[in-house]
């Protein structure tokens, strides 16, 4: 990783560039953007690390090691490093890296992007700019002390001293390169990229139409293929008939895929598979088939059955994950006891690009083009279906055309792999819509069960939380039924509010289909519930919403999770550095309410809802303002959001993450819910799983807490308050409360 890449124009050509720097398509024959990489190489290459290049015409060339889907991590990323390195912006090159290891941890999830590569790229900027001062002068017989960068050039002590970095590309790569330790990075009042608003580096191509997607990806020769996986998970391939596919015009092939047990993993599910010369062949021919299943375990799952189930068992103690004081006493002595049950079902990504990978095996080498954001398990996922080393697997990772979580689970990148190897040509597999609503990982249907005991003043007294939802560690793992520690971080055992007698639970619940993390996760139910249960607290105690939260929350102070016994994993970050801070929550909903104009009088039907949350180590309150009609029918006209996520790269694209979050946790509230029949998903495309649309959309206003407060997560936690906040407001509008999703327009008619 701090090897030095001394590449000349004709190592290139003969094939010798394996520099992290140089990554692209490089199928024999067909290699546009290697060969553009390749054309950019100039005799030299300065390379101190995998993430940053300069070569002897002044060109940067920076690897991003995190997948793009529509949050601008290409751009932002690159930001840090061009500042550290005093590069000049237009002097450029952004290279999507391939999955490898040597990049550290690829996988584009958790809202982890900017915290785990912030400082790691800062230093490849730094280091590189420190070996192009030493070069410098080394060549004027000057100190290193003397000389200084600035945008693309080094100067030093005297009026004639002024070289660009391509000047010294190739001094700089006979010297050592400086230890972590050694480096000098920039004070931010010298920055000139971190916290600036730069348009993201794709954007003319994705408005010209120019920009590759996973879907959009093609290979000279390559086949098409379309699967019939089991309609059940757990399902078993009986027989099939493929003849009448067959005589298909275009179908050429059909293939069958072995078919994964649960827990699959990452596993693809298998089926049946039709191979053509083109895309609507393969799915007329797949309409064709007569498979008969065996539905196995789950052919018996009933989601209205067992959502049922989920809200009996939170009524029953579990598990314990965090136990202050003596809730069992506060509430017997409590001057009012209050209680409530909330519940999101399961949901779909429904992420506008749906899955697609290509794939080509050559020789038992593969080679694969996918929308992944995680390289580094989809090349583990092919290794394993391939039986091959990973060595012998490389995955370039194409735009996404959103994720969600979804695509870093590698199932359809296996799939292209294993079909690849049996047909012997490039395989492209295309997921329909239908397909990838009814064989998602599907986000968690959660039950919550919350109970609090006020004293006569209206102070809550005592805190009692019960979470029950099936594991995502059920999906690779046999015979779970709990949630994972991480799972009730998530909004459950992290509550900040300074409240003496507090117990936090989890009871166990069975998964009958694969689930997977989804934008915000566990925050999501959790932060519906830890929300709207603040704010009935509020309207028990006669007390405005906005001044109550404050007042549980109390002086501002560090909630010492560690001290309370808590296992708490904290997102993966030290406590020490990233606290549970209740001044930045305090901060936020002071905000929010501010903004949003929190007091006024409304029109009749109209309200105003707040909820904060904290995930993903950032701290956000919403308002949401609605009007509900006589129908009952919901407007949702506008949002704030204030949000407290630390430093800042690009505020352009911090407002774009959470004004998108504005509207999915709309359309979570409103609109979105999976139900299941005889194991299958009973809803199929946008005319039955419903999302936000644009009619729908509010007004939103992101509102962002400046902060030198190292950076937390942006991409997720804008979504969990949402919900709470909207349904606050509905019942400040109505005196109705909204304790499951979706919002039930029946239940606020007045007619």
């Amino acid at each position: 990783m701090n090897a030095i890449a001394n590449l000349s124009r004709r190592g290139v050509l003969r094939g010798g560039a394996s520099s992290g720097f140089i990554l692209g398509f490089h199928v024999a024959g067909y290699n546009p953007i290697f060969n553009a990489a390749v054309a950019a190489v100039v005799d030299a290459v300065l390379s101190p690390n995998v993430y940053v290049a300069i070569d002897t015409s002044g060109r940067v060339s920076i690897t991003i090691p995190r997948s793009e889907m529509g949050t601008g991590i290409k751009t932002s990323l690159a930001q840090a490093l061009a500042d550290e390195l005093d590069a000049e912006w237009t002097d450029i090159h952004i290279i999507q890296a391939q999955g490898d290891e040597k990049y550290g941890d690829q996988n584009t999830d958790g809202s982890r992007s900017v915290r785990q590569f912030l400082l790691p790229l800062r230093r490849a900027g730094a280091s590189a700019r420190q070996m192009l001062i030493a070069a410098a002068a080394q060549r004027w017989k000057a100190s290193p002390t003397e000389c200084r960068t600035q945008v693309g050039e080094v100067i030093g002590p005297k009026a004639s001293h002024r070289l660009r970095y391509g000047d010294l590309v190739e001094a700089a790569t006979r010297l050592p390169v400086p230890a972590p330790e050694s480096l000098t990075l920039k004070s931010p009042k010298d920055w000139r990229y971190i916290g600036k608003p730069l348009p993201v580096v794709d954007l003319d191509d994705i408005v010209h139409g120019k920009a590759v997607y996973g879907i959009d990806f093609t290979l000279p020769g390559m086949k098409y293929a379309s699967i019939e996986r089991p309609p059940v998970y757990g399902a078993t391939l009986k027989s099939y008939d493929g003849k009448a596919a067959l005589a298909t015009p275009g179908v050429e092939r059909v293939v069958e895929i072995p078919v994964a047990s649960p827990p699959a993993g990452f596993r693809p599910l298998g089926g049946v598979a039709i191979i053509a010369s083109n895309t609507w062949a393969a799915e007329q021919g797949r309409q064709q088939l007569k498979i008969e299943w065996d539905e196995g375990p789950n052919g018996g799952f009933d989601s209205d059955a067992y959502y049922r189930e989920l809200g009996a068992t939170a009524l029953k103690p579990g598990q314990v994950f965090r136990h202050n004081g003596d809730v069992d006493a506060a509430l017997a002595g409590a001057a009012k006891r209050i209680s409530a049950d909330y519940f999101v079902p399961h949901l779909a990504h429904a992420m506008m690009e749906p899955e697609a990978a290509v794939a080509q095996v050559v020789n038992g080498v593969c080679e694969v083009w996918a929308a992944t954001q995680n390289p580094q398990q989809a090349r583990k996922t092919v290794a394993e279906a391939l039986g091959v080393d990973p060595a012998d697997v490389t995955i370039n990772v194409t735009l996404l055309g959103g994720g969600f979580g979804r695509k870093s689970k590698p199932d359809y990148v296996g799939e292209a792999a294993v079909l690849a190897g049996m047909v012997g040509a490039p395989v492209k597999v295309t997921w329909t819509r239908e397909d990838d609503i009814k064989h998602d990982y599907f986000h968690a249907a959660c039950a919550d069960h919350l109970e609090a005991g006020l004293n006569a003043n209206g102070k809550t007294v005592a805190w009692l939380h019960r979470s029950v939802f099936p594991s995502i560690a059920a999906t690779f793992k046999p015979g779970v039924t709990y949630g994972a520690q991480g799972e009730m971080d998530q909004g459950v055992v992290d509550m900040p509010y300074d409240i003496a007698n507090v117990r936090c639970e989890n009871g166990p619940a069975k998964a009958h289909v694969r689930v997977g993390w989804y934008r915000s996760v566990y925050n999501i139910p959790h932060g519906f519930a830890l929300g709207s249960f603040v704010d009935e607290l509020a309207a028990a105690a006669s007390k405005d919403p906005v001044e109550h939260i404050l007042e549980l929350l109390g002086d501002p102070r560090k909630v010492d999770l560690r001290a309370m016994g808590v296992n708490y994993g904290n997102y993966g970050a030290s406590l020490d550095d990233y606290p549970v801070d209740t001044a930045r929550h305090r901060a936020v909903v002071q905000l929010a309410a501010e903004r949003a104009g929190w007091g006024r009088k409304l029109p009749p039907r109209s309200g105003l809802g707040i909820a904060v949350h904290r995930s993903f180590l950032t701290y956000v309150a919403a308002v949401a303002r609605v009007a509900v009609d006589a129908r009952g029918d919901v407007s949702v006209q506008r949002i704030d959001l204030a949000v407290d996520c630390g430093q800042v790269l690009n505020p352009d694209r911090v407002t774009a993450q959470f004004e998108g979050a504005a509207v999915m946790g709309l359309g979570n509230t409103m609109f979105s819910s999976l139900t299941f029949k005889n194991g299958q998903a009973q809803q199929t495309n946008f005319a039955d799983y419903l999302v936000a649309r644009m009619d729908s959309a509010p007004e939103t206003h992101v509102h962002i807490v400046p902060s030198d407060a190292p950076p937390g997560g942006v991409g997720e936690p804008g979504v969990p308050p949402v919900s709470a906040a909207i349904c606050n407001a509905i019942y400040a509008a109505t005196g109705r409360r909204i304790r499951a999703l979706p919002v039930d327009p029946q239940q606020l008619a007045t007619t």
